[in-house]
């Protein structure tokens, strides 16, 4: 009995119709946010390192300036999410490509995505809640711009 390999480019037959192609989306999803991630990684670093005073002027208080304004809030949580959910598909992916065993398979991607969820709400709490000027700081730590209780 032979086997007959069609050619590469033969448009397959799909037995299930309306269903989401979600390894195409996830192909997809890679390359687009790779992009946008190297825009926003190399233009945080450029900020932060490059206009400023290096990384010796990376303090507290530089932080605190940062966030007072929702561009740089939205800029890092955009970054967050994105290097977070790109990652977490990288990661799945080599799960699906190495674990052979579907329990721990599904073991694995299940610990993935609950570590991947977690990080992200984490630090989009601590990105939008972050205040310098919190009261758990004493006061002789206080920013300058801190009013004192």
């Amino acid at each position: 009995m032979s086997t007959i390999i069609e050619a590469p480019r033969t448009p397959r037959e799909r037995s299930s119709k309306g269903r989401v192609n979600w390894e195409k989306w996830g192909w997809i999803y890679m390359r687009a946010s790779g992009v946008l991630l190297i825009i926003l990684i190399f233009g945080h670093l450029f900020v932060n390192l490059v206009l400023g005073q290096g990384i010796k002027a990376i303090d507290f208080a530089f932080v605190a300036g940062k966030y007072a304004t929702p561009f740089w809030q939205i800029w890092d949580v955009v970054m967050l999410w994105l290097a977070m959910i790109h990652g977490s598909n990288g990661m799945r992916t080599i799960v699906n490509d190495y674990a052979s065993n579907p329990v721990v398979r599904r073991i694995l991607l299940i610990a993935l995505f609950v570590a991947a969820v977690v990080l992200i709400v984490l630090g989009t709490l601590v990105v939008f809640t972050f205040d310098p000027c919190s009261t758990l700081i004493p006061a002789d730590q206080a920013l300058s711009f801190c009013p004192v209780s």
